[in-house]
């Protein structure tokens, strides 16, 4: 995820737009080059429609594109589902309505159901593992998502690209949009297992540390 000195990922109107510098977008290439799966949100798809999940045509194995929406807010003219390339995976919950679910589930290769009227992230992960062999996965946000995944605790590393710039509002979201700790005592620790800084960028790396 890229965001500004004071951590948001985007403005208090949740207009997504690049922070990040063109080496920021090339980190972003490179991370999806490591992976077998690239997974988003469908409001991330919302306010970025021109977004593939794609990488290099010449990837002579072009990893998975996994599209979360637990209830079919998706925007079906969005360029991931005019794109080709990787299989599209679509996770959702059961309590996605008959007509939407037909809807995606024309535009996917799969369309699978995890939990009722929030995703079960665990079910769905060891899905993708043992159907898809899926190993490694990228996941790219938004926040909501982020958070989800977090709290299902089946997030192991974090890439951060700090950017110089400010946003604010109290409304504006951050990398990890939803409950997560009640008091610091429960906050999710890190360890920084990278740093490194060009042209004013900060891109960082940290991984989870395991509770004891």
């Amino acid at each position: 995820m890229a965001l500004s000195a004071d951590g948001k990922i985007a403005s208090a109107n949740r207009a997504i737009t690049s922070l990040g510098s063109r080496r920021d977008h090339d980190h972003l290439l490179h991370l999806r080059t490591t992976v077998d799966a690239i997974m988003t949100g469908a409001g991330t798809v919302n306010a970025q429609p021109n977004i593939t999940l794609g990488v290099n045509h010449r990837a002579t194995r072009p990893p998975l594109r996994i599209l979360v929406t637990g209830h079919g807010r998706a925007n079906l003219r969005a360029r991931l589902f005019r794109e080709s390339g990787a299989p599209l995976i679509i996770l959702a919950t059961r309590q996605l309505p008959l007509t939407r679910r037909a809807a995606l589930a024309k535009r996917a290769h799969t369309l699978q159901c995890f939990g009722h009227s929030t995703l079960d992230f665990p079910a769905a992960l060891a899905w993708l593992r043992q159907r898809w062999n899926v190993r490694r996965l990228l996941c790219e946000g938004g926040g909501r998502l982020n958070a989800g995944l977090l709290a299902a605790g089946l997030v192991d590393e974090i890439h951060l690209t700090h950017c110089p710039l400010i946003l604010g509002g109290s409304n504006a979201p951050t990398m990890a949009d939803g409950p997560l700790a009640r008091r610091l005592g429960e906050a999710i620790q890190l360890r920084l297992s990278s740093l490194r800084v060009e042209t004013g960028e900060a891109f960082a790396a940290y991984k989870i540390l395991l509770e004891k």
